[in-house]
């Protein structure tokens, strides 16, 4: 078995050196090498070698786009001191998010140069600050979009910490309030969050394959919650992608019926392998007349802008049509009057707050699901960039941090 992503049919990593941690500020900042067992991923060291934790920012390794054209290239970047309520996770592995393409190359808003994505991070707890009482060393935790916010405005205080009044500060290239400039993401070798935006990832799971659930996974859960899914209903998934075929397998283990629609003919069988009663290609317009007013939620999980109207018209009446996917301006004329006359809705969501992460990770651990994963290396993420927008990956790419680090 993988000691460090918990998968039987992986190879065992390389078991690297221990590291040693100084104590912040007179209080426990714990080392891992002296807590834990034989675990190699709780082993790691950085490959810069030995390094003091605690009272100063550090140095370590990361991946950057310089330019929306450049491509990936490692940098040196510095994570903050330790906090009393911050832990420090030894990155193992990370999902590429469609979400990144898109900031890399500045589809929504200007980025600021160099950006290092990743809100799909799992990794090991490699030290905790004196106030932390969430984690111990050697835990497993992931990071999904956010790392902070206010905490106290009524969004925040009924756990919708992604709607933070004050402004959500998110995972990478957002306003850092704590050290000025901003965030840096999980394409890294480790960073530095505070505890309460940290998720608690059982151990016995293929690693891996849970770092997608940080963001697709809670992504398409939320509006399954918020709009009450229930079993034998009819929902249809727009889109056979990242976050699609996540979506698919969640509703799936709800008992709904579940039909995808899908631009890729070579999806169609993979929509019916992970649990779809049917799966129509868009240009299929006899199976779009078939199934007017037929369901009673649509998910639509795709990243750009296209004509929704087709897939309205198939809602029921008072049903919703939930946009997770195209997050820039959508285009594509909707008929006021068909809507009207059916009370259908357009509805968007975005991610979910932390309790609710939490609670997708524990739904998918009680149930075996993981998501379908490509694994690769640091040095392949431009390449992976170029597979993502041509469709070509089933179904997402998770970078191997835990593999590539070296004593």
């Amino acid at each position: 078995m993988c000691e460090a992503c918990g998968n039987s049919n992986h190879k065992k990593h390389e078991t690297l050196p221990r590291r040693e941690f100084l104590k912040e500020g007179g209080a426990s900042v714990l080392a891992a090498g002296a807590m834990m067992g034989t675990s190699a991923a709780a082993k790691a060291a950085p490959s810069e070698g030995k390094m003091v934790i605690g009272k100063e920012p550090f140095e370590t390794r990361a991946y950057a786009a310089k330019s929306a054209t450049s491509g990936f290239s490692p940098i040196t970047i510095t994570r903050r001191a330790l906090r009393p309520d911050d832990v420090l996770l030894d990155i193992l592995y990370v999902g590429i998010c469609h979400s990144d393409i898109h900031a890399v190359h500045s589809d929504w808003s200007a980025a600021h140069y160099p950006i290092v994505p990743g809100h799909e991070i799992v990794g090991r707890i490699l030290a905790v600050g004196s106030k932390v009482t969430k984690f111990k060393v050697g835990d497993i935790g992931g990071v999904g979009c956010m790392v902070d916010s206010c905490g106290t405005c009524e969004n925040c205080l009924d756990d919708r910490e992604q709607n933070c009044l004050n402004g959500t500060t998110f995972t990478y290239d957002s306003p850092d309030k704590i050290s000025g400039g901003y965030t840096f993401g999980g394409y890294s070798d480790r960073m530095v969050v505070n505890e309460r935006f940290v998720i608690h990832i059982p151990s016995q799971v293929h690693l891996a394959a849970y770092a997608p659930l940080l963001c697709a996974g809670v992504t398409t859960f939320s509006p399954m919650r918020h709009w009450k899914l229930q079993k034998d209903q009819k929902i249809a998934i727009v889109g056979l992608g990242g976050l699609g075929h996540m979506a698919l397998k969640l509703a799936h283990s709800m008992r709904a019926d579940v039909t995808v629609f899908t631009t890729t003919e070579g999806k169609i069988a993979d929509a019916k392998r992970l649990g779809a009663s049917a799966a129509f290609l868009w240009t299929d317009k006899k199976a779009f007349e078939r199934l007017t007013n037929h369901f009673d939620l649509m998910i639509s999980t795709v990243p750009v802008s296209y004509p929704m109207q087709p897939f309205m018209n198939m809602l029921k009446l008072d049903a919703t049509l939930v946009n997770v996917g195209a997050l820039g301006e959508l285009t594509g004329g909707l008929s006021g009057m068909s809507n009207g006359f059916g009370r259908k809705s357009l509805a968007g969501s975005m991610i979910g707050g932390i309790a609710e992460t939490q609670e997708v990770i524990d739904y998918c651990a009680a149930r075996h699901i993981e998501a379908d994963i490509e694994l690769i290396k640091p040095d392949e993420i431009d390449r992976a960039y170029e597979r993502v927008m041509s469709k070509d990956v089933r179904y997402r790419f998770v970078i191997d941090f835990a593999s590539g680090k070296s004593a």
